[in-house]
Order: C-alpha cells, then sequence, then structure tokens
C-alpha cells in the first residue's frame, strides 16, 4: 500500500509532501488571483440587486476554474506544459512564450515557499493527521496572508471553512480538546473586536478590520484559548515594528493602513509548530 510505504519511509513521504506542496503552491496563486475578483463581482451584482438596477451579463463565467489561465500581457492560454511549478518559470527564462511578456516573479516564490513551508510542517509532525491537517492550515494561512495584502481583504471562503474544521478537529483531540477550541474561537474573536471597538471610541478611526477578528477566532479554534496571548503578542509586536520600519525608511504615511492578517496568520503557524515553547517563554518572561 502506498500510504504504508510512506509511513514507513520519511524520505519519500516528505519528497511527495514538496511536489503535494508545488501543485498547491500553483493552485493558491490562482485561488489569490481570482478569489477577490470573484467576490467583487457577486458584491457588485448584490448591489445592483438591492438598487433595483439591472445587473450587467458578465462577459464570461468566471471561477477558480474558469477560464484557463492566460498570459495577463497578450491573453494567450497558458498551455498545461508552460504551467509546471517552478520548472516552467526557469524555461521560459520568467516572460511568456507568445509575446515575451514578464511573469511574476511572485508566482514561483509562492509555489516555492508552499512547497518549502509544507515540507517543514510534514517533517515536524510526521506522517498522520496532524501533518495532514496542518498542512490544510497551512496553504490556508499562504492565501489569507497574500490576499490580505493585496486587497487588506481576509474572505470568509476562507477563514470560515477552516474554523469550522478546526472545531471539528477538536472533537478528535488532533491539537486540542473541544472545551480549549471553544473558547479559543470565541475568545479569540471578542479579544479583537473589544480592541477594535476601544480603539474606535479613543480615536474615531478604525484600528483593524473584522475579518481580523474571524482570522484569530480560527486560530483559536486550532490551537486553543492557551495560544491567543502569544500570537497577539507576536503579532503585534512584529506588526508594529514593521509599521514603524515602513514609516520611517520608506515614508510611508502613518494614516494608510497596515494589513494586520499577515502577521497574525504567521504568528498562528508559528504557534501551530511551537506554541508550547513559546507560551513556556512568555510565561517566564512575563513572571507569571
Amino acid at each position: 500500500m502506498v500510504f504504508d510505504y510512506l509511513q514507513q519511509t520519511p524520505a519519500a513521504f516528505l519528497a511527495a509532501v514538496g511536489v503535494l506542496g508545488l501543485l498547491m503552491g500553483s493552485f493558491l496563486n490562482v485561488v489569490i488571483l481570482r478569489l477577490p475578483r470573484m467576490l467583487e463581482r457577486e458584491w457588485r451584482s448584490q448591489c445592483q440587486e438591492l438598487l433595483g438596477a439591472s445587473a450587467p451579463v458578465p462577459d464570461q463565467h468566471f471561477d477558480l476554474l474558469w477560464p484557463p489561465s492566460a498570459c495577463p500581457h497578450c491573453q494567450r492560454r497558458i498551455r498545461p506544459w508552460e504551467n509546471i511549478p517552478l520548472l516552467s518559470y526557469l524555461l521560459l527564462r520568467g516572460r511568456c512564450r507568445g509575446c515575451g511578456g514578464r511573469i511574476s516573479l511572485r508566482y514561483p516564490l509562492i509555489e516555492a515557499l508552499t512547497a518549502v513551508l509544507s515540507v517543514y510542517v510534514a517533517w515536524h509532525f510526521g506522517f498522520g493527521a496532524q501533518a495532514l491537517t496542518a498542512l490544510a492550515l497551512t496553504w490556508g494561512l499562504i492565501a489569507l496572508s497574500v490576499i490580505d495584502l493585496d486587497h487588506q481583504l481576509l474572505p470568509d471562503n476562507l477563514t470560515l471553512p477552516l474554523l469550522w474544521l478546526g472545531l471539528l478537529l477538536s472533537l478528535g483531540e488532533v491539537f486540542v480538546d473541544p472545551r480549549a477550541s471553544i473558547i479559543g474561537a470565541v475568545a479569540g474573536y471578542l479579544s479583537l473586536w473589544l480592541v477594535y471597538h476601544g480603539f474606535r471610541l479613543l480615536t474615531g478611526k478604525e484600528g483593524m478590520g473584522y475579518g481580523d477578528f474571524k482570522l484569530l477566532a480560527m486560530l483559536g479554534a486550532w490551537l486553543g484559548w492557551q495560544a491567543l496571548p502569544v500570537i497577539i503578542l507576536l503579532s503585534s509586536l512584529v506588526g508594529a515594528l514593521v509599521g514603524i520600519a515602513m514609516i520611517l525608511l520608506l515614508g510611508r504615511d502613518r494614516n494608510i493602513p497596515i494589513p494586520f492578517g499577515p502577521y497574525l496568520a504567521a504568528a498562528g503557524w508559528l504557534a501551530l509548530l511551537w506554541g508550547d515553547r513559546l507560551t513556556d517563554a512568555y510565561l517566564r518572561m512575563t513572571g507569571l
């Protein structure tokens, strides 16, 4: 059996996960590019319906699978052999075969990042349910982070299914028990909700979006309420340092909001792998 072989041969297991990570990275590129457009179309249609206006007929069906991938410059359809993760980019030297237009370096970087993180997760947890589910969370966090960087948006289409998955996994105590998971989801949402409204009352400004509340609730469902202090501390610290550096070094306007989702996602991923160690270090640091 294939599963028996992978379980008994760690090198083969890691190699298979690496290939799977490359393929998933290619798919995540599609999700990152298309999901915000799909949501924008849906929202525009809903607004026109509420206003009683007739919605324009879309030019073509548009979702994650259709139309097939095409060059953004000349619209030439990308052939399957031109869409092999990493390899095609290297063979084409980062340019479209048809028009010679440059292909964004971000596509192979996301593919490589997804593969590297996937292999590390597989090595860390070993063959089993924890590795399989941690891969799903890792892929979701990558997509959410890049979408938030691009659009300051954390789609419910990704966050909520992962939240429910985290709650369901707690029934089997894959990472935490149901009590810790449920309290983690509630506490994760309410903690940032309270910060948001407190900041708004004091300054009259909105410091973050509701998507951040749901993302922390999702991480609480997966990792339990015990991981929340570390996640909040790490994400806030790194976010503040990056924000200050961008203002001082790049001259970024301090009134322009900085997406908080990527920092929450990164802190959550670190807590997924080293949550107990990070929590112990936090308790020692605070003297609790």
